[in-house]
């Protein structure tokens, strides 16, 4: 493996929305993307057992040798993201709640925001709220079964759009004008949602922005890759490969090859491109 890779992981196939905003970002970039598909969903479980999957995963990241690691993945952020920088010396990139620019571009004064339970419990979902949305009026849903319907490549079926209208109907009724989506995995049901709401709701993807983070980190520890350089990307994953395949040919018009890797340690399913 290449010791100037970014490393990207996500309790499974969620985190890929963040990988394609940094790779359009980042040609230059190598990214190893690990899905930790065998322990997803990561939202129902306890914050101590998250961190300590989050130190594993960075564990072997490290032992890739990887330079940097982006938590794609706001419940793990939540729940490890200081431990993890007080932990290991490299730099690290979290899901920064998009409630600040909701709050900030709202015209009705009411938001909604759509995410895991791990992320609402979290230290920053409640210091970004309570910054930027003290005075706003702010709608929370917890996305339960959004994310197994990504993993299971169903996130474009009647049974999405269903739970979707479940979650997204109450919003667009109580009058928001902005919808959060807080959990890496929800921008696969972006086109649905904005069906759902038309023009006249902001539906905020938080991934440019944390790939433009990215991107200042680098530059900031001089970590960047030569401009010359043509970015790769390996997908490792704990779990099956076989939706992550069909999700990054639907993502890329790419089609991608199965292998098995060793990632610090131990034998993974993997796939590249070819």
């Amino acid at each position: 493996m290449s010791s100037s890779r970014i490393g990207v992981f996500d309790s499974g196939l969620g985190g890929l929305t963040v990988w394609r905003e940094i790779r359009r970002l980042m040609p230059n970039e190598d990214i190893l993307y690990f899905a930790d598909s065998k322990n997803c969903p990561y939202g129902p479980k306890p914050p101590q057992t998250i961190a300590k999957l989050a130190c594993e995963i960075v564990d072997r990241m490290i032992a890739a040798e990887c330079k940097m690691v982006v938590v794609a993945c706001n419940t793990a952020t939540a729940a490890a993201i200081d431990t993890l920088r007080q932990s290991y010396s490299i730099p690290f990139v979290g899901m920064e709640p998009a409630i600040k620019q909701a709050a900030l571009n709202t015209k009705t004064g009411k938001v909604g925001v759509l995410a895991t339970k791990g992320t609402f419990d979290g230290r920053l979902y409640k210091e970004t709220s309570q910054k930027y949305a003290n005075n706003i009026d702010v709608m929370v849903q917890i996305g339960t079964g959004l994310v197994e319907l990504v993993e299971a490549d169903e996130y474009e079926t009647e049974k999405a759009h269903s739970l979707l209208e479940k979650y997204v109907v109450p919003m667009i009724e109580h009058g928001v004008d902005q919808i959060v989506l807080g959990c890496t995995h929800y921008p696969f049901f972006k086109p649905q949602i904005e069906q759902m709401v038309g023009n006249r709701v902001a539906v905020i993807d938080p991934a440019p922005a944390v790939a433009r983070q990215v991107s200042k980190v680098l530059i900031e520890h001089d970590l960047q890759n030569n401009n010359s350089h043509v970015g790769t990307d390996l997908f490792v994953s704990s779990g099956d490969v076989g939706a992550m395949r069909k999700l990054l040919k639907s993502m890329t018009g790419k089609t991608y090859s199965e292998s098995e890797v060793e990632f610090g340690g131990q034998r993974f399913n993997a796939l590249s491109v070819g």
